[in-house]
């Protein structure tokens, strides 16, 4: 599960968000990872990290596995669950940059300043299905990246590398973004105005109050449902000018599309819920981030660690 979206405020600063949606967390913690950082790629040389990173992550021997995560420049990476349609190649591809799933936030927000740049370096990319080790498994995903002018989906199918354009800036997990995409045709009679009373022969029929445009909007968990309702609000909500107000908005939407225990129950009888809810707001680049049984807001400034001790990936205290 999972929902992700971009948006900037009416000055052109860019804020990005998530909300991740398991039944478990798998260690997770803020990490950042400083600038001259040795990242240890699975299939390239070891590179020195150019940008300071700052996000959610699974360390695992010293390398931060970033659910999402985003860098000084304003690059944000958010990654989100894909079962069913990834597909990666089975070793490294000769001729081409060959990047493990689990490493491709990491190597994004620590190579890269733009989307452009991303979207150039890509169509010489290979994701491979290596996991960093046999009991983690292998992570199916597909990517959202943003920056301040504009956000892509990257997918690896059996069919390769597929790169679109996030004209609505969301994203939520499977099915592939050019079927929600089409999806969202279903629901172009959806708006926030008011409905005006009708008349039905004699009878005048005046609506309750505000809100009957958004009948039919679909407000269950399910993941195309999510990326309905994120897109629509997402969309609608009205541009903000200071960092209290937009990072409020972030966190207004995404609850908006939240996944309440209890509401979605998996095969093993379990319960996806929303474990945590992400902001980075590149313009303080600062992480803001809350938990599902601590709705404290923490905030972390990417700025006080981003040229910390370069041997080693720093965890803020929350």
């Amino acid at each position: 599960m999972s929902t992700a979206i971009r948006f900037t405020d009416n000055s052109r600063h860019m804020y990005f968000g998530r909300n991740y949606d398991d039944d478990r967390i798998y260690g997770a913690h803020v990490a950042i990872t400083p600038q001259g950082f040795s990242a240890p790629y699975a299939f390239e040389n070891d590179a020195p990290v150019s940008h300071a990173i700052i996000g959610m992550a699974n360390v695992f021997h010293g390398t931060p596995m970033y659910f999402d995560c985003a860098n000084e420049a304003g690059l944000g990476v958010a990654a989100l669950q894909f079962t069913g349609y990834a597909a990666y190649e089975n070793d490294a591809v000769d001729g081409k940059t060959n990047i493990a799933a689990y490493e491709f936030p990491l190597w994004v927000a620590a190579t890269f300043t733009s989307v452009d740049e991303v979207e150039n370096a890509l169509h010489d990319v290979a994701i491979v299905g290596k996991p960093i080790s046999l009991a983690m498994g292998l992570p199916m995903y597909h990517w959202m990246i943003a920056d301040v002018e504009r956000s892509i989906v990257v997918e690896y199918t059996s069919s390769g590398m597929h790169i679109y354009h996030d004209s609505v800036d969301t994203l939520t997990s499977q099915p592939t973004f050019d079927w929600h995409m089409e999806n969202l045709r279903n629901y172009v009679n959806i708006t926030e105005e008011p409905v005006p009373s009708a008349k039905w022969d004699t009878a005048i029929l005046h609506p309750y109050g505000a809100g009957l445009g958004m009948r039919g909007i679909p407000g269950d968990p399910y993941s195309p449902s999510r990326f309905v309702r994120a897109a629509f609000l997402n969309a609608h909500y009205p541009e903000k000018d200071t960092e209290k107000d937009n990072v409020n908005r972030m966190f207004h939407t995404l609850e908006g599309v939240s996944v309440v225990e209890g509401s979605a129950q998996t095969v093993n009888h379990t319960y996806q819920h929303t474990l945590y809810t992400s902001c980075f707001s590149a313009r303080t680049q600062t992480y803001y981030y809350r938990t599902w049984d601590d709705i404290t807001l923490h905030t972390i400034p990417l700025g006080e660690y981003a040229h910390g001790d370069s041997s080693a990936v720093i965890q803020p205290e929350a």
